[in-house]
């Protein structure tokens, strides 16, 4: 059946058994707004789109997919920012032709990411028309201050933890057709996955189409370094990792250095699972939708993390873009690097 034979209320009592509810919810989703007791003085919002045709494909990504990543895109900014997710809101449009086993299975994900984090889906909207996701995440701080990308200072170790152009090798191999897109079985049928550690090559192009269609950002790791009080600046990088950091450069207004010799084993694991080395280079380098995160930190590298590089102060008369800049291999990396949404016709 498909989603035009049913009525609005119908296809909410199909979808809402799969979404958990938050912790400390008052007023659960059913009336006008929902409310959630907090303790925290702060919390962190943010608000994602998944637009299908712009940034997946149905032939590719099942409805489990697209919830799954709509959800875990919005964890990777809260704690991007220190905050850990605790509550999910979705406004969802669904074509009326679309078979509503794609609804059912498009909550399921979202419900099974969002109870990684003991998170709850807790309303939102629901509509007929061209498919898109528009989902809202609330982080709660625990009455820390967040951690900025504005904080990297001269001196600062540059650190990453996740992996690096995983997501886009999974998008060529998928666009070339290397890879069928039926690989989505080989995910555990929850979509449950221990995020990739640091540099271990893929385990062949499926495990890197597995991240595209449900990336598993390290979010556990994010929290215990800013718990720590070890990381000055942090982001998520889901832009690529030269685009990211010169987000992070300019913010701070300091120079940032990224070493080659450290990103070689990520090159080298992309071009074992089939990608020619100067694609790999460019994917490590400037590939997007991976979601791991880009730290600086003062002290010792904290666990789970890398150092990828430094940060410096900037020199006097730099000629380089003003409020700052990044290298690789010392030198300068063009402004523009990376993956831009109004600029390419990525899916």
């Amino acid at each position: 059946m498909h989603v035009r034979d049913f009525s609005e209320d119908e296809l909410l009592g199909l979808i809402r058994p799969h979404l958990p509810r938050a912790e400390g919810i008052e007023v659960p989703s059913g009336d006008d707004c929902a409310v959630i007791g907090l303790a925290a003085d702060s919390v962190a919002i943010s608000t994602d789109m998944l637009v299908e045709g712009s940034h997946y494909r149905p032939e590719w990504s099942t409805g489990y997919d697209v919830g799954w990543r709509a959800a875990m895109q919005n964890a990777a900014d809260a704690a991007a920012m220190g905050a850990r997710p605790v509550s999910f809101v979705a406004a969802l449009s669904v074509p009326g032709d679309r078979d509503v086993e794609w609804l059912v299975e498009f909550a399921r994900g979202m419900g099974q990411a969002a109870r990684r984090f003991g998170a709850g889906v807790d309303g939102g909207d629901l509509t007929r028309g061209p498919a898109t996701a528009g989902v809202t995440v609330v982080g709660d701080l625990s009455g820390r201050p967040p951690v900025l990308r504005s904080g990297a200072r001269p001196g600062d170790r540059l650190i990453h933890c996740g992996v690096l152009g995983w997501s886009a090798a999974g998008l060529h191999f998928l666009t070339s057709g290397a890879v069928a897109p039926e690989c989505a079985s080989v995910l555990p049928a929850d979509g449950e996955r221990s995020p990739a550690p640091n540099g271990r090559a893929p385990d062949g192009p499926d495990a890197v189409v597995a991240v595209y269609k449900r990336p598993n950002p390290p979010v556990d790791l994010a929290l215990a370094a800013c718990a720590a009080g070890r990381i000055r600046a942090l982001m998520d990088v889901s832009d690529g990792l030269v685009r990211d950091a010169r987000r992070m450069a300019e913010a701070s207004n300091v120079g940032i250095d990224i070493d080659p010799a450290a990103l070689k084993c990520d090159v080298d694991g992309l071009v074992c699972a089939g990608v020619r080395r100067e694609l790999a280079k460019g994917m490590v380098l400037g590939g997007g939708e991976d979601h791991g995160f880009l730290a600086t930190t003062p002290n010792s590298v904290p666990e789970g993390w890398r150092q990828i590089g430094s940060v410096r102060e900037l020199d006097p008369g730099d000629e380089r873009e003003s409020g700052g800049f990044v290298t690789y291999g010392g030198r300068n990396v063009p402004k523009g690097t990376g993956w831009d949404h109004f600029r390419a016709e990525r899916v």
